[in-house]
């Protein structure tokens, strides 16, 4: 299909910002990038130059660096950025309030062809396209971090996108080289986050109900489940601690004003279970590496070290324990039709670097173990988060129908 995108328009030359601007231009695009001051432009643009160099390094950049950096134009004039192009997408910091403000203001002045597109991690995309008088252009495009590196793209459908919409902005993912998946609903954390966060909670209510210490349940993840960093190692290094705490206050104000937000009541609940847990960490400073101790202990504040897990740690758990409400929470989604197993995995795989999805692990490891994993748990767990672990109805009738997985020739997927 014709996608009719040849200009766009960047607004925020930070973290994201400027990776997503350096992408669009790499790929013969031009961009208008915006920021509030000069000075954040030009380190942007500083940050660009310098990433094409190490690409160039590595033989992987197809044309010279100035013909690249050509591509970008700079500007403090918002409205004047938008007034020529064909899409639009905001990287801005995390508030919705923000980021529904620069929709209203852009949309006068866009044109009516052009599409608004948000890189949040899980803000709801349906109320920033409520704040325009074009809700049927307005979609999630939720890009990782590097966006220069990361292959993931999340994009979002609400309840107002137009199918046309979503198809452009899909194939324009694949199109800057980017491998996208189709988010159907609108809902809080999309995927990858939202079925990572199921590990992480897990993590940590295990740690809570003392089954486990957070080194045995990262060294079964790390040597078992052959993840890069373990749920306490991922929750140090992103300061995950500092980030929960800061977005607490906006979550429950979405939820008042959008409740569809987040569906799944029980995993509501379950996620709630850790915010005292959360809370007290973070009053103690133990944000991970930002303050120099978290769960480990790093060399100083702001300086990362892998922490030193030996593997004989990893023993004592059966890393299905930790990733069984996960599995549950991920067979509702498909239930619910907001997203296919396979998209589910290539978000874990491309999001988190899983070597192996979680599905393809659920299939090799039995449906029914699944099932027996959680059924344990919901019997042993009295405090009301615990109905996360009923099993979802598709995993129960996976397994009545003998959809046990890989030993049985099918389950998430056909073998």
């Amino acid at each position: 299909m014709s996608l009719g995108i040849n200009k766009v328009c960047v607004i925020g030359a930070g973290l994201m910002g400027h990776g997503i601007a350096q992408v669009f231009a790499m790929n013969k695009y031009g961009v208008n990038l915006v920021d509030i001051s000069e000075d954040i432009l030009g380190k942007a643009l500083e940050k660009i130059k310098w990433s094409l160099g190490k690409l160039a390094e590595k033989g992987v950049l197809k044309e010279d660096i100035a013909t690249v950096m050509s591509r970008i134009k700079t500007t403090v004039n918002l409205l004047g950025a938008v007034k020529d192009v064909d899409f639009v997408i905001e990287a801005v910091p995390e508030r919705l309030d923000l980021k529904s403000k620069i929709f209203a203001e852009i949309d006068g002045v866009a044109p009516r062809h052009c599409i608004f597109a948000s890189n949040t991690s899980g803000l709801p995309i349906t109320l920033m396209a409520e704040a325009t008088k074009r809700p049927e252009r307005v979609v999630g495009m939720h890009w990782f971090n590097p966006p220069q590196l990361m292959r993931l793209i999340e994009v979002i459908k609400t309840k107002y996108t137009s199918e046309e919409t979503t198809k452009v902005v899909f194939e324009l993912s694949k199109n800057l080289g980017k491998t996208p998946i189709l988010v159907k609903k609108d809902i809080n954390g999309f995927i990858a986050n939202r079925v990572y966060r199921a590990i992480s909670t897990e993590a940590f209510l295990m740690y809570l109900r003392g089954e486990a210490q957070p080194m045995e349940i990262d060294a079964a993840c790390r040597y078992k489940l052959k993840l890069p960093l373990g749920p306490f190692e991922l929750t140090d290094f992103t300061g995950g601690i500092d980030i929960a705490v800061s977005s607490r206050a906006s979550v429950e104000e979405i939820l008042r004003r959008f409740p569809e937000w987040e569906p799944h009541k029980e995993l509501l609940e379950f996620s709630n279970a850790t915010y005292g847990f959360i809370k007290e960490r973070y009053d103690k400073g133990l944000l991970g590496v930002k303050t120099g101790q978290g769960f480990y202990k790093y060399p100083e504040p702001g300086k990362w070290a892998r922490p030193d897990i030996p593997e004989k740690y990893a023993e004592r758990i059966d890393p299905l324990e930790v990733v069984a409400p996960a599995i549950n929470v991920s067979a509702w989604l498909i239930r619910n039709d907001v997203v296919s197993a396979q998209d589910i995995d290539v978000a874990l795989k491309l999001g988190y670097n899983f070597p192996m999805g979680l599905l393809e692990y659920a299939d090799e490891r039995g449906l029914d173990a699944v099932v027996k994993v959680l059924e344990a748990k919901l019997t042993k767990v009295k405090e009301p988060y615990a109905a996360i672990y009923k099993p979802d109805e598709l995993l129960l009738k996976m397994v009545k129908e003998g959809k046990l997985g890989k030993k049985s020739g099918q389950g998430f997927y056909k073998y």
